[in-house]
């Protein structure tokens, strides 16, 4: 099947007013805040995204029917990378995690009931909502089915129980999607059951807020206890004990859609260090005619260009509905580590002045140094890539015998 990556008409002009969005309404505040994205306040984040109501540009992700442009995973690419373009570029548009990736899997998986409840002030940014599966160790983390927190049968409903932590844009969340084990013990491979959980529950509790590297996540990370935590029946996000299949809805999209946003950081870095190689002169030239410098600037291109080709490719697979599990995975690995290069020369190339508050590339390097981390170790990533291409080879030789 040939795969075709040109943008529509439509996509090509709603990115090109995002990019154009983006730099007159985000940079800006993005400037003001020095990119601390936790620093915003509900009031900035609902004036950040009227506006982006007012561009036409909100919610390029979510369905016409909840007031988005309803795009596949390839369009988004185009359009996210260009929100992108600043740390409150998605905040604006409101395709930041956890928030984008829970109405990818609420449009896919609520009852019509969850949907009006849920999903559409989410989509419409009316309220956030955070995404709690990771736990202290020796719970899930980068192995999933190491899931400790458990999900207990009483009269009507459900007794949740556990400890989550690293639960990115918990404070000021109206809810939180908990994963928790419904039958089985940690390390089997099912038994895990979706949960929708108000905030204001009783039983539930953002115990501290985990001060991290990063600060581009509204809501920062915070660590929950949910102790005694009594849900309906109705709270159930799709089946008992199906949790673990339906996070595989949102992992994946959500995955690329991080490698979108940070490739509009990344293209971000590689423009200021170009800048400044054309007008700063040493050595009696300028910097961008020295060797060393034009291979740094070089390479980080070449970064960026793979990094969106792995990137469109992983769509591509999803949108025509496979698992895409091993594309999704290099393409995650390849551009975490790729857009931590690519900052990280561009800090280099502007020398004292890309370590000064002077420029955001160090805000930047700080930003993206955790992807390669969240969603997957890069580490886990390989592993993962490695043991499917040895199992294919294995079962290969077992069906020659």
């Amino acid at each position: 099947m040939p795969v075709d990556f040109t943008p529509e008409s439509r996509v090509a002009e709603l990115a090109e007013r995002t990019a154009e969005f983006v730099r007159a309404v985000a940079v800006p505040e993005e400037e003001r805040y020095a990119g601390n994205v936790g620093a915003v306040s509900e009031e900035l984040r609902q004036r950040l995204q009227a506006a982006a109501k007012e561009a036409g540009v909100f919610a390029p992700h979510a369905a016409r029917e909840y007031g988005g442009h309803g795009l596949d995973m390839r369009s988004r690419a185009l359009v996210f990378e260009e929100a992108g373009w600043s740390l409150f570029g998605p905040l604006a548009l409101n395709i930041a995690a956890p928030d984008e990736g829970n109405v990818h899997m609420l449009e896919a998986i609520a009852s019509e009931k969850q949907k009006e409840r849920y999903l559409r002030p989410l989509a419409h940014g009316a309220i956030r909502s955070c995404f709690a599966m990771t736990e202290p160790a020796p719970g899930a983390g980068a192995d999933p089915a190491a899931l400790t927190a458990r999900a207990t049968r009483v009269p009507g409903g459900w007794r949740i129980d556990g400890r989550k932590w690293f639960i990115t844009g918990a404070e000021g969340a109206a809810f939180a999607i908990v994963m928790a084990r419904t039958s089985g013990v940690p390390g089997d491979r099912g038994g895990a059951t979706m949960f929708l959980v108000d905030a204001d529950s009783p039983g539930m509790k953002i115990v501290r807020h985990i001060d991290t590297l990063d600060q581009g996540f509204f809501g920062g990370h915070a660590e929950i206890a949910f102790n005694n935590c009594v849900v309906a029946d109705e709270s159930v996000l799709g089946e008992v004990d199906e949790g673990y299949r339906y996070a595989q809805v949102r992992l994946g999209p959500a995955r690329m859609t991080h490698c979108m946003r940070w490739l509009g950081i990344a293209r971000r870095a590689q423009s200021i260090a170009v800048r400044r190689a054309a007008e700063r002169e040493a050595f009696g030239s300028r910097l961008g005619e020295l060797g060393m410098v034009q291979a740094m600037i070089a390479d980080s291109e070449i970064d960026i260009a793979a990094s969106r080709a792995l990137t469109l490719h992983a769509c591509w697979e999803l949108d025509q509905g496979q698992t895409a599990a091993q594309s999704t995975a290099i393409a995650k690995t390849f551009t975490a580590e790729a857009v931590g290069r690519v900052v990280d020369r561009s800090l280099q190339i502007c020398g004292a002045l890309g370590i000064s508050g002077d420029l955001l590339l160090g805000r930047y390097l700080r930003e993206v140094r955790p992807f390669r981390i969240y969603d997957g170790p890069s580490e886990t990533h390989r592993w993962a890539i490695a043991k499917r291409l040895v199992g294919r080879e294995v079962r290969a030789l077992g069906e020659q015998k």
